[in-house]
């Protein structure tokens, strides 16, 4: 390789990737070493990574991820089990936000950061401390504006949105993924995904997907593009265990990445 042209690199683990070009071809390398090549530069750079997540201790792939997750669930996602611990509650909490903060009144109108606290109390997908926070954005100044903005994203998913959130947020140190997330994922979980990092990061690396290497805890775009893919990705390999929409998914994502050796616990 020593005529190309490396054009991106970065790290997995303690392994170096690294993106080259030469003759219009495009080479992917892990520790100066092609194990991928191909004529598209994403493609070649998304297999690189899939393919070097394969050697990671933790990796198990999909079949892996599926075993894992009907260890809890036999019956998968329709049965009465997985509904009480991950599904209904979510449901509650989107009908709430449905029935308060109407996605559509939300990205132009004002006043609704009462209803919208009270849609984040309504679950436990955050923590404590950043609930206590949202309290003082919610009834703060900048409470319209963050609801706007995530509304807005939730519509179009633009980078301009995502800034303003985090505009929004700042000021109250709570400019997180999960806050920035959660209203969009409830609003219209068919397109948009809730970001639980580390159990995200667990999933995406026993599944070998970039995402564990390259996600970053700054709201950055790049970093939610990268998510929503593992997602559809998801979604094709889980295909057959039909799930409904993207709190199945994000449900499947949050019970594999979160496991825990000696958690004994089976839902029937």
């Amino acid at each position: 390789m020593s005529k190309a042209r490396t054009i991106r690199n970065g790290k997995l683990g303690k392994k170096v990737l690294e993106l080259a070009e030469k003759g219009g071809r495009f080479f992917g390398l892990v520790d100066r070493k092609i194990i991928v090549e191909g004529e598209n530069a994403d493609d070649v750079w998304r297999q690189l990574h899939d393919d070097a997540g394969k050697s990671d201790p933790k990796y198990f792939g999909f079949d892996g991820a599926r075993k894992r997750f009907l260890t809890f669930f036999p019956n998968g996602f329709h049965s009465d089990g997985y509904a009480s611990q991950e599904r209904d509650y979510k449901l509650a909490a989107k009908a709430k936000l449905d029935d308060t903060a109407p996605l559509e009144k939300a990205a132009d109108g004002t006043g609704f950061g009462e209803a919208v606290l009270a849609v984040f109390r309504a679950t436990n997908m955050l923590s404590p401390f950043e609930k206590t926070r949202l309290q003082d954005v919610l009834r703060g100044p900048h409470a319209d504006d963050f609801v706007q903005a995530a509304a807005r994203f939730t519509l179009d998913g633009s980078k301009s949105h995502l800034l303003a959130m985090e505009q929004a947020l700042k000021p109250h140190d709570n400019a997180k993924w999960t806050v920035a997330t959660y209203l969009p994922y409830l609003w219209r979980p068919d397109t948009h995904m809730f970001l639980k990092p580390e159990a995200t990061k667990d999933f995406a690396t026993r599944v070998g997907h970039r995402f564990a290497s390259e996600y970053e805890a700054r709201l950055n775009l790049a970093v939610y593009e990268n998510l929503l893919d593992l997602v559809s990705k998801t979604e094709r390999e889980l295909a057959d265990m039909r799930p409904r929409d993207r709190i199945d998914i994000q449900s499947f994502i949050w019970v594999v990445g979160d496991y825990q050796e000696g958690r004994e616990a089976v839902y029937e």
